[in-house]
Formats: structure tokens, sequence, C-alpha cells
């Protein structure tokens, strides 16, 4: 009776995406993040605005203290929201 059962699950089992993350900086060469381009900063914050961290972007340590600062500079001068319900 066992053999004859298939195996249901009530999640769909986890599949591990098995890409290599890269610093999208270094790899195209990239050495300064201007604060003023709010659509290219939008990739690194979610929905809520928050900065997205390393370990979800890839970026080297390096890049994401720029990115940082970059977003927080881009939030003073008032490009980016500081919060935000549904930025994207």
């Amino acid at each position: 009776m066992a053999k004859d059962q298939k195996i249901q699950y009530v999640t769909a089992p986890k599949v591990d995406d098995n890409r290599k993350k890269y610093c999208r900086f270094k790899k195209n060469g990239i050495k300064y993040i201007d604060y003023k381009d709010a659509n290219f900063l939008l990739k690194f914050i979610n929905d809520q605005g928050k900065i997205l961290p390393r370990r979800l972007t890839g970026t080297s340590l390096k890049f994401q203290r720029k990115v940082a600062q970059a977003v927080k500079r881009s939030r003073h001068v008032g490009l980016l929201p500081f919060v935000a319900d549904q930025l994207k």
C-alpha cells in the first residue's frame, strides 16, 4: 500500500536557485553611484522604502556602503521617500 501512494506536498518544495551572486558594480566597472539617479536607486530599496541587504542584492561591502550613502542623500534632497506604502 505504501508503495502505491504518491507523495503530496502541502506547499511546493523549495527549489534552490543556484545562480552565483555578483557585484554589478565591479562587473560593469562603476566607480561612482549618483544619488540623483532615483530610478537606479529604486533597485536597491524594497516596497516600504528600506535599503535591501547585501545578501539579497549581491553587492560587495564597499559598494553597499556607497549605495546606502547615495540612498540617504537622495532621501535628504527629496528624490526618494523615507517611508512609502507602495513604492514600486
